[in-house]
């Protein structure tokens, strides 16, 4: 069994409202670019090379199917992967690739501005901000999809630093539960998402890393009761550091919950049931089907994963102190190894 920590504790953030740069021009952080904002505003104008990632992660899920992909980028490297689920039948595909020196490659410095690109590789990747939304396409050996996420005026998402130090930094945005419709084709055999009833996630993140890293990251998103609900929960990774990636996402309205949440998990049993809790969160989390994946490349790089996808269920406190029931709400729960 493991537990994040013993309590849950407290912390105070800043909230910005005004746009900023990540960085100073010597390349350290900008002391008042930490902090939590309800839309993307800060420029991740990070220059430089040795310990730069980048990286674009979404998710769409529906009653039916998971398809989810991550572009990044580690200055001399970029990797690719892509990874489909048909709840019904169990059914898993995955294409993954590892682009060594990095090429073909591109990031927005902007999130909802610009575009991504890996154009070289196994696994070929656009995201693209038009007028509609954010457009996603993907094509690889095993599938190819083209999805477009919708773009709700005035719903907000999560963004924040956090500040390990001067020269160590992530700026990342969690903005969970956008509708979103379009296909996926998953060899030979095309799958169709609806906005009726598919939502995406996006986790992106722009920063200066250390050699290793371990972090909880978790999920959720509907419409329990024709409400838009989402949650958004993390840890480890931003222990000690002042700031943390937790909120509830209520009806497009962000409820920043500033403490260090207690993570409960079986590691010997991903399947049972995870346990995130804290003096505004009371959630319960039930596996459907867990991904595992231990990728080792050349002498020093490993990526170790556990990634659930099933159900929340339980409660959290927004800000008014109303008691906001989140039962149903599918989406993952996932520990996460990585060092580079």
């Amino acid at each position: 069994m493991t537990e994040h920590t013993m309590h849950a504790n407290a912390v105070h953030e800043r909230e910005i409202t005004a746009r900023v740069d990540l960085c100073r021009p010597d390349g350290r952080l900008n002391p008042q670019a930490v902090g939590w904002s309800r839309v993307p505003l800060h420029r991740a104008n990070i220059r430089g090379w040795g310990r730069t990632m980048r990286w674009d992660y979404w998710a769409v899920t529906s009653a039916d199917l998971v398809f989810a992909f991550s572009a990044s980028s580690l200055d001399y490297l970029a990797g690719e992967s892509a990874f489909f689920l048909d709840r019904h039948t169990g059914e898993q595909v995955t294409s993954r690739g590892l682009l060594v020196p990095a090429r073909d490659v591109s990031f927005s410095e902007r999130s909802g501005e610009g575009s991504v690109r890996i154009g070289a590789g196994p696994v070929r990747i656009s995201t693209d901000e038009t007028a509609g939304g954010t457009r996603l396409r993907l094509k690889s050996a095993e599938m190819e999809a083209d999805i477009l996420v919708h773009r709700v005026p005035g719903r907000e998402s999560l963004s924040l630093v956090v500040p390990w130090s001067a020269r160590r930094f992530q700026y990342t945005v969690k903005d969970v539960g956008r509708p979103a419709e379009g296909t996926v084709r998953v060899n030979g055999v095309t799958r169709t998402f609806s906005a009726d009833d598919a939502l995406a996630t996006l986790d992106l993140g722009r920063g200066r890393w250390p050699g290793d890293i371990l972090w909880n990251w978790g999920a959720g998103a509907g419409r329990p009761g024709g409400r838009d609900v989402a949650v958004q929960v993390g840890g480890k990774w931003t222990d000690g550091t002042g700031s943390v990636e937790n909120a509830l996402i209520l009806d497009g309205r962000v409820h920043k919950i500033s403490e260090e949440l207690v993570w409960r998990y079986d590691t010997s049993n991903w399947h049972a049931p995870w346990r995130i809790t804290g003096e505004r969160v009371n959630l319960e989390f039930v596996p459907e089907h867990v991904r595992e994946a231990d990728v080792r490349r050349a002498f020093y790089m490993r990526s170790r994963e556990a990634q659930a996808f099933g159900h929340y269920r339980g409660t959290v406190v927004a800000d008014d102190g109303e008691i906001v029931n989140v039962d149903g709400l599918y989406g993952w729960a996932e520990e996460v190894y990585r060092r580079w």
